[in-house]
């Protein structure tokens, strides 16, 4: 027994004599960074939250014919905010930075992206606050990676875990709105920038507990769908069949977008008449078809809760599909995500009028998840974010529904910026000489 207890005795202090090591990302500057940009994302978030809804509740008092004349005048005023302060550009202007401007997101434009998005997400715009907080939060990581004197790689990661805590503070979702953060900036096969992804699930952890507290952030499925058990294997078929059905209304809606885009481009005139026009189109649109107004973060239970017909159905799926275009191209700000899963809840209230027999929840998770995909090109984290905005826990059948919709995308993906330079260059020569 002496024996075995010297030898014990012997390796605790043969342990005890080696130096204490850890992980080289734990107490490190760039760990700090990671996560005070993840506290600053959190606060930015909740507070634009805070204000967003305050405003919402205030203009939603006009109803009936009051709406035209509300989102006309809102329209005007965001349009004249960025005349005159600036113009923040979109998502694709910000997808290109990334990619090509080594991580750079200049923020002296979000206080103009900051004030015209408030106006046309409260006022009733069918996009919603992801694309706003997202260029402010990512433009604050290079903000502070300028500070720190960050170059290369490491500039560009804190750009992208500031856009991540932006896309984690909306969906409540850390890790799916990581991988979105990373996903989109690609449409290849293989995304190129994992090597940001330990500091954008940092920053999106931060950033998540910050937010929930300031909103008071409920735990669970944003979305009310029933509860969803598989039976059989045929389960994946109906998913991809639902998929290829909702990719055509994606495709629909692209070439929607491109026609309005093409109109607002022949109209040779300040921004701020392009956004009043805007405005008076989607409250012609939110007059007739309510539901359409807003980004859809609440609208889409209301969907669910309503028994709507198949002409009633049709109606809010075709001109949401508009309303989206035109507040897209008419110079609105905000980002078309939710709204996108707002489509593929009509659409699979559609299809699930027609095959009642069919899961409801698969159904419309499986026509969400094929919509965003073939717009956004980002399979895998739509996966992951309508299991956690749905609490559809089966991942299989969004995961094929999703990679429907991202294989049967269009050649030219919708964001420009997600194209190679080669495809580009391309695409303009083309243009050049059928002129």
């Amino acid at each position: 027994m002496k024996i075995e207890r010297r030898r014990k005795l012997i390796k605790y202090r043969d342990v005890l004599d080696q130096p204490i090591r850890f992980n080289p990302f734990v107490f490190s500057r760039m760990f700090i960074l990671w996560a005070l940009l993840g506290l600053i994302g959190g606060v930015i978030s909740g507070v634009y939250w805070v204000v967003l809804m305050y405003l919402t509740d205030f203009l939603a008092v006009y109803q009936g014919w009051l709406v035209i004349p509300v989102m006309a005048i809102c329209g005007l005023l965001a349009g004249l905010i960025i005349y005159f302060i600036g113009d923040p550009g979109e998502m694709e202007l910000m997808v290109n930075n990334i990619r090509f401007k080594k991580g750079k997101l200049d923020p002296k434009n979000n206080p103009s992206m900051i004030l015209s998005s408030l106006l046309c997400v409260a006022s009733g715009g069918s996009l919603g606050p992801e694309a706003p907080l997202v260029q402010v939060t990512g433009s604050t990581g290079s903000w502070m990676g300028k500070i720190f004197r960050l170059k290369g790689e490491e500039l560009r990661s804190l750009s992208i875990a500031g856009m991540a805590s932006g896309f984690t503070a909306l969906f409540g979702a850390p890790l799916g709105g990581s991988l979105f953060s990373l996903e989109i900036l690609h449409h290849k096969h293989a995304v190129e920038y994992y090597q940001a992804i330990i500091p954008a699930l940092v920053a999106s952890g931060f950033s998540y507990i910050i937010f929930a507290i300031i909103v008071q952030l409920g735990w669970g499925p944003m979305w009310n769908l029933p509860a969803y058990e598989m039976e059989t294997f045929f389960d994946f078929g109906w998913a991809v069949l639902f998929a290829i059905m909702a990719t055509i209304v994606g495709w629909m809606f692209i070439f929607c977008t491109k026609f309005f885009k093409t109109l607002f481009k022949k109209l040779k005139s300040p921004i701020y008449i392009k956004t009043l026009i805007g405005g008076i189109l989607l409250g012609v649109i939110a007059y007739y078809f309510p539901l359409t107004r807003y980004f859809s973060h609440f609208e889409i239970n209301e969907l669910l809760e309503e028994n709507g017909t198949l002409q009633f159905l049709g109606a809010v799926l075709i001109f949401k599909i508009i309303a989206i275009s035109i507040t897209v191209t008419s110079g609105w700000r905000g980002g078309f995500i939710i709204p996108l899963f707002f489509c593929g809840t009509a659409l699979g209230l559609l299809i699930h009028s027609i095959f009642p027999s069919i899961s409801l929840s698969l159904t419309i998770v499986s026509c969400m998840a094929a919509i965003n995909s073939c717009v956004t090109r980002t399979p895998m984290s739509t996966t992951i974010l309508l299991a956690t905005l749905t609490g559809f826990t089966y991942f299989i059948p969004i995961l094929f529904a999703s990679l429907t919709g991202y294989f049967l995308a269009p050649r030219i993906p919708f964001i420009g910026a997600q194209m190679e330079e080669k495809e580009k260059r391309a695409i303009k020569i083309k243009k050049h000489n059928n002129k």
